[in-house]
């Protein structure tokens, strides 16, 4: 067994909380299609949550729920099976969701708040972010900078890789 930690590229373990978007664009139960539409457009999403008079995330509508469901209000087309994780979650365990359950989208719950959400850009994000450790050139990749590097164990040393289109 190595002592040498990570293999170069790897990507250190990051929690739902590092790569979330926040705070999340919502809207309240009877909010009318046509203000969804809006909404979406405005904010240049897919999909928003729908949240009950408590702030309880209730369902989702995604541009998909308004060309596909007919119904004047968010309580008419939305999606009621919404798939949460907590801001704990692994990024490995939201990827999961993200391609082996085909979700685009999944809302952040902490104690029932929605706190932020992540989509399939958040995690491809995280892929194109690269530190380099300035000490050893260990690279990691990782939405934050490592307090230690993994290779040479140096304290705050990486710099910011830019990644070139395509890789």
């Amino acid at each position: 067994m190595s002592d040498e930690g990570p293999a170069r590229g790897t990507v250190v373990a990051t929690r739902a909380r590092d790569i979330m978007t926040s705070p999340v664009v919502s809207v309240p139960l009877g909010t009318t299609t046509g203000q969804i539409a809006e909404t979406l457009h405005r904010h240049r999403i897919s999909a928003v949550p729908v949240v009950d008079g408590s702030g309880a995330v209730v369902g989702l509508v995604s541009e998909f729920d308004l060309l596909s469901r007919t119904g004047d209000l968010a309580d008419d087309v939305m999606t009621t099976a919404v798939v949460s994780v907590t801001p704990e979650t692994g990024v490995d365990d939201v990827r999961h969701l993200l391609v082996d359950r085909k979700f685009r989208r999944v809302p952040v719950l902490d104690g029932g708040e929605l706190v932020g959400i992540v989509s399939r850009g958040d995690v491809v994000a995280l892929m194109a972010t690269e530190w380099v450790c300035e000490v050893c050139g260990e690279s990691v990749r990782s939405s934050v900078p490592p307090q230690h590097c993994p290779k040479c164990n140096a304290s705050d040393r990486f710099v910011l890789q830019e990644q070139p289109p395509g890789t």
